[in-house]
């Protein structure tokens, strides 16, 4: 872990200041849009122009690190996410705040391919499990962090979006002052879709399916904790305690699932996050019952991400991972693309604030059946015979699920070798 830290704690800490400042500006315009009296329905279109511009920010950026250089490229995308932030408050219209998004969520993935690959290329074989742990959990403790952040000014004003700026403006200097070298930058070649749904049609459906809950959470919990009437404080609570979930249910589900039938293992997960959303929208209006239901869903949603990509590397080949990789993100991006327009035509319906959570919960119920069904239609790989569980969170691009994937490789070979 020390090693790690010395030779990446720059890229470390500046994607620690990234991480607070995106988690800052996606609740504060959720509260703020409310303030400025927008609908449901137009703050979904703003959510989800955050997850237009992650996909395509995903596919464009190896071709601008390999031009300019990874250095570049983050203290280029960073100015540029800098930039918008402190545009929301000045303009607060609705297209002005959708193009917003799409530049943000382009950038954020942008910086995410740039940090994952730069991680990567600083790790070795002895700690690369240790580096890919670090680098997740730096991003969930940086939007955990924003949500405090949000009590220290009026939502209402300018403060809580200069912030943000201001910190993505300094996650740039440690970047640019370290020594450091940058790797070179290559990718695989994404594998068809038509190959990948063939190879693992749960893992495919499941991570459309699994977009949607992602998507629903990041950008649509502080719009549902506006529209029932939470204070800020309550708002920031709710949204950091998905994360939390996600933190603590990650690894006892990782252990569990490296010891059972994964598909088994998928279903009755999703069957708690079905739960888990149901007891938020019979039961929401008491808080501390919202904040169980948040905790069960955002750590039933997270292990399912890494449970997935770990079924589906159960049936591929190792040379094929990789190039799965790509794929896998892809049709996670489109989910999520779909996620906030969806649940906030649900939530501006009779439905009300519920429908929020009759979303997540429509999904979880779809896949713990999928899961059932797909079952009987392919026999379980047994449990001693599959590859390790590797945590990820939504956030991770196609780079770091290879990371991932060579972590579980060099796991299984190592567990071969041992006498």
């Amino acid at each position: 872990m020390l090693q790690v830290l010395t030779s990446a704690w720059a890229l470390l800490l500046g994607m620690g200041l990234l991480m607070i400042g995106n988690g800052m500006q996606g609740t504060l315009l959720g509260i703020r849009g409310a303030l400025e009296g927008f609908s449901t329905f137009e703050m979904s279109i703003v959510m989800s122009s955050y997850f237009v511009g992650f996909l395509g920010g995903s596919r464009m950026a190896p071709g601008m690190i390999r031009r300019v250089g990874h250095v570049r490229v983050f203290a280029a995308l960073a100015s540029m996410i800098s930039a918008v932030m402190i545009l929301y408050p000045t303009f607060p219209n609705l297209v002005v705040w959708s193009l917003g998004r799409v530049l943000i969520g382009f950038c954020f993935s942008a910086v995410y391919v740039v940090a994952e690959s730069w991680l990567n290329n600083a790790a070795n074989n002895s700690n690369r499990g240790q580096a890919l742990s670090l680098y997740m959990m730096v991003q969930t403790l940086g939007i955990v962090i924003a949500q405090a952040l949000l009590l220290t000014a009026d939502p209402s004003g300018f403060v809580l979006f200069v912030i943000p700026s201001v910190l993505v403006s300094l996650a740039v200097t440690p970047i640019l002052l370290s020594i450091s070298p940058t790797p070179a930058f290559d990718t695989t070649k994404p594998m068809s879709l038509r190959e990948l749904v063939n190879f693992s049609p749960l893992g495919c459906v499941g991570m459309f399916l699994l977009g949607g809950v992602f998507s629903a959470q990041f950008g649509m919990a502080p719009v549902y904790g506006a529209e029932a009437g939470l204070s800020v404080a309550q708002i920031s609570m709710f949204v950091a305690t998905f994360f939390v979930g996600s933190v603590l249910l990650q690894f006892p589900i990782g252990w569990i699932s490296d010891r059972m039938n994964r598909r088994t293992l998928i279903a009755i997960v999703s069957i708690f996050g079905a739960l888990g959303s149901f007891v938020g929208m019979l039961l929401g209006h008491v808080f501390p019952v919202l904040l169980v239901s948040a905790f069960v869903v955002g750590g039933m949603s997270n292990p399912l991400y890494s449970l997935l990509i770990a079924h589906t590397n159960d049936f591929l080949e190792h040379e094929d991972m990789a190039a799965a990789s790509g794929g896998m993100v892809f049709i996670n991006g489109l989910g999520a693309i779909a996620g906030p327009v969806i649940t906030g035509w649900m939530m501006g319906t009779s439905l009300g604030p519920g429908g929020f959570y009759l979303f997540t919960a429509a999904l979880f119920i779809v896949l713990a059946l999928y899961a059932a069904y797909r079952a009987t239609q392919r026999e379980a790989i047994p449990a001693e015979e599959t590859g390790d569980y590797v945590p990820l969170t939504a956030a991770a691009t196609g780079i770091a699920m290879e990371y991932a994937q060579e972590i579980a490789l060099e796991a299984e070979q190592d567990t071969q070798n041992s006498p």
